[in-house]
């Protein structure tokens, strides 16, 4: 029972994260175009598969992360906090600033990505 509880806890804290990455990726491609001629469209389904394309690996690298802090470090020192939850929601807050910051500077500061 505790496998599977452990289990649906990092499938929620995945599904958090890869909310956290959509986000992040929204604010940085912005809205879409309402064009309605062809070069439009088809710079809408681009900027559909980007967007999806990189804000799943975001969110992924993310949840990994965030699974492999827990497993090796937050599970057994918040075995018996009652506010356990909230300090992993920080901690998962935490780590989505610091992968989106890492992307932000690779992305425009050094031009890597």
């Amino acid at each position: 029972m505790r496998i599977l509880k452990r289990i649906l806890n990092y499938s929620i804290t995945t599904s958090i994260a890869l909310l956290f990455a959509f986000a992040y990726m929204r604010i940085i491609l912005g809205p879409k175009s309402n064009d309605t001629d062809w070069i439009a469209k088809f710079s809408r389904i681009i900027y559909d598969v980007a967007f999806a394309y990189a804000s799943l690996i975001l969110g992924c690298i993310i949840a990994v992360l965030y699974i492999v802090i827990d497993v090796l470090y937050t599970y057994k020192k918040l075995e018996d906090n009652a506010n356990a939850t909230r300090i992993r929601l920080l901690i998962l807050i935490g780590l989505a600033i610091l992968v989106t910051v890492t992307h932000y500077i690779l992305e425009k500061g050094i031009d890597v990505i």
